[in-house]
């Protein structure tokens, strides 16, 4: 199957929003940046996310609804522990009764992965060297080699950290490229970390075993994943992914506020901070036979 529709869609509005602020924007160099492109990269995020901002209030609700029928899901798993074909029609009912999708929380990243896979592939043939079509996708060649030279802080959009060659015919050096990208990927993961971690102080641990390990890898591995990752992202790419994960927060803040979590979930988060916080002062807490530093200070102030 031709995914050449996702590259012209991703294309038509990079370029569209390129336009716009080509005419806001100077149109020289300032910082090193060529601001027109890095902003049209920006708002692409911003328009997907938009459009996307429906699905994913929906996806609040359903985990809202699947938060608060877990009781009855349990009830429902010891009442027909045997009888795996009426559970499943059970619990079929029981989601639609309740209006509660399991698969309603992977939907908006789904919907996301070919905006991100179509910006990927349109970066990675912005290389002057012949061997890739500037027309293609409905560029013009005018359009390919400003954005083939186009820069953030030096570094051109489509370098990358594990790949410098050719850059100083761009008017970079390797040593440029690899410290944008390296800050950017640091940023990336970062983020990517902080976004997980906001829903799951919110929400709480499950108290499930599976779904606890998920949040973990959630947490922990993905931010990982992404230093070897980012090694092959170009630098157009991780602006777009570390834009999404700054909309996110915002998004996530202002739907975790509007609908918040059941009072069961929420009293796991709350329980969650104060293991946190016991396990702090257990740390910081003297050894026996040693004073406090604060006692110590108050005893030479006398």
């Amino acid at each position: 199957m031709s995914l050449d529709w996702i590259y012209i869609a991703i294309s038509w509005l990079l370029l569209r929003w390129h336009e716009l602020w080509d005419l806001i924007v100077p149109k020289t160099v300032v910082l090193g940046t060529n601001w027109s492109w890095v902003l049209a990269i920006v708002f692409l995020v911003i328009t997907v996310r938009i459009l996307l901002f429906p699905l994913f209030v929906k996806q609040i609700r359903s985990q809202r609804a699947m938060q608060a029928i877990q009781p009855k899901v349990k009830e429902l798993q010891a009442k027909h522990k045997g009888d795996k074909e009426t559970l499943q029609r059970e619990m079929m009912e029981l989601y639609r009764t309740e209006k509660a999708n399991p698969l309603m929380g992977c939907l908006p990243l789904v919907l996301q992965m070919p905006v991100f896979l179509g910006l990927l592939h349109v970066l990675r043939r912005l290389v002057p060297d012949g061997k890739h079509n500037p027309t293609l996708y409905g560029w013009t060649a005018e359009q390919f080699d400003l954005a083939s030279h186009a820069k953030l802080f030096g570094a051109p959009i489509a370098g990358k950290f594990g790949a410098t060659a050719g850059v100083e015919a761009l008017g970079s050096t390797p040593l440029n490229v690899k410290i944008v990208a390296g800050v950017l990927i640091l940023m990336m993961m970062a983020t990517t970390f902080m976004t997980s971690r906001q829903m799951i102080l919110k929400t709480g641990w499950s108290e499930d075993p599976q779904q606890k390990m998920i949040q973990r890898l959630m947490l922990y591995g993905i931010p990982f994943t992404l230093l070897i990752s980012g090694y092959l992202f170009p630098i157009g790419v991780i602006i777009y992914w570390v834009t999404t994960n700054l909309f996110s927060l915002g998004q996530q803040f202002w739907v975790l506020k509007k609908y918040p979590p059941p009072p069961a979930a929420a009293k796991i988060g709350e329980k969650s901070k104060d293991v946190d916080a016991a396990a702090k002062l257990t740390v910081e807490a003297p050894k026996p036979g040693v004073k406090p530093a604060n006692q110590k200070k108050r005893g030479a102030r006398r």
